[in-house]
């Protein structure tokens, strides 16, 4: 479910910050490129959350 979440997530915030970019450079928008966003942050977050940062038990 963790993972789930992690690519919605991933998927919502590729979407706002490519719409916000391309409208902001005046360029056309490209689905493309939010999925491969989403691909990046959800293996940012999968790796930092279960990889580099550890609880201190």
């Amino acid at each position: 479910m963790r993972m789930i979440w992690t690519i919605i997530w991933a998927f919502l915030l590729s979407l706002m910050s490519a719409y916000v970019v391309s409208n902001m450079s005046g360029g056309s928008f490209a689905f493309s490129q939010v999925i491969i966003m989403t691909i990046l942050f959800t293996l940012a977050a999968v790796v930092l959350g279960d990889g580099i940062i550890k609880d201190e038990a």
